[in-house]
């Protein structure tokens, strides 16, 4: 059985094709053979030292990419770009795993949607991977998700890492300094990712603030029932017992806790006097296990290789 993947990465010079970059570097049975970039190409990868001389190619048309000899594609690339791309992919192999982590296919009956400890593909060879603050409303909702009644509000707070590398309103220092930016109050995609994927009745409103990496998710929440907040705290235990990458905690996540790490933390649990309002906050680095863990967590199964491997977290 083949146990080594050639690896093509679209996109690699984004912040999570970074990340994405770092993590292979590390991986046992995945090889980073191939890197695309329209802003970075002919220069050297030096991230990447498993292979000598490794440098970006133009990220051109789809039908100069050059997909020889590649077994796995990886797409990191902005909304609305993959589609053009997976046509030329298919063409060439219709059999080759391709993850997706942009929103592009996130809605596709056709890509498995995976969060690898809530769902895992069923096409392995077709992954959507999940948006950064959709994930983090999943990981509060799906332990308690049958015991809720009505609509969930939460409010996300992210690094401006999670607006791109290209200069724009929500990465901009000026509009940040001294400043929370509220965006997009209704509407935003990862709400309607969620409510496909997890739970209907939902509102969420996402800012941005002025530090780099990591998010924090603040849901409030009302139950069909009457628990107190170790009842809480025992059902999101006993859900996430067996995922090594999730830790559950009475305590207020931070922020600072999970920046540059694959883990996400839940915590708070604070059930209001009537025992039927819930607040759960949840934290993770939006560049990591927002995005570039989950995918090489996705291809880990895809490839029937254990979840975390390369994956390196104590």
């Amino acid at each position: 059985m083949n146990n080594k993947y050639n690896i093509a990465l679209l996109g690699g010079r984004g912040y999570v094709g970074q990340e994405i970059i770092v993590i292979l570097n590390n991986h046992p049975n995945f090889i980073l053979s191939k890197v695309f970039s329209k802003n970075a190409a002919g220069e050297s990868i030096k991230e990447y030292t498993k292979l000598s001389n490794l440098e970006y190619g133009y990220l051109d048309e789809p039908e100069m990419i050059d997909l020889s000899d590649i077994d796995i594609v990886i797409m990191a690339l902005p909304n609305d770009k993959s589609h053009k791309y997976v046509k030329k992919i298919e063409e060439y192999n219709s059999n080759m795993i391709i993850i997706d982590l942009s929103a592009d296919h996130r809605f596709s009956d056709n890509w498995t949607y995976s969060i690898p400890e809530i769902c895992k593909p069923v096409k392995k060879n077709r992954i959507s991977n999940p948006g950064c603050y959709a994930s983090a409303i999943q990981f509060s909702l799906f332990p308690i998700k049958n015991i809720i009644s009505g609509k969930v509000s939460s409010m996300g707070i992210s690094g401006y890492s999670g607006a791109g590398a290209t200069p724009n309103e929500k990465n901009n220092p000026g509009n940040l300094k001294d400043n929370i930016m509220p965006y997009s109050l209704s509407g935003h995609l990862h709400e309607d990712e969620v409510r496909r994927h997890c739970y209907n009745d939902l509102a969420f409103s996402p800012h941005v603030g002025n530090f780099f990496r990591g998010i924090l998710i603040t849901s409030h929440i009302k139950l069909k029932t009457k628990h107190t907040n170790s009842e809480i705290y025992d059902i999101y235990k006993d859900y996430y017992q067996d995922y090594k990458l999730i830790k559950i905690s009475k305590e207020i996540p931070m922020i600072n806790e999970i920046s540059n790490s694959h883990f996400v933390n839940i915590g708070g649990f604070d059930i209001d006097e009537d025992g039927l309002g819930l607040v759960v906050c949840c934290t993770l680095d939006n560049l990591l296990k927002g995005a570039a863990t989950q995918a090489i967590q996705n291809l880990n199964y895809a490839c029937n290789l254990k979840e975390l491997t390369g994956i390196y977290y104590e």
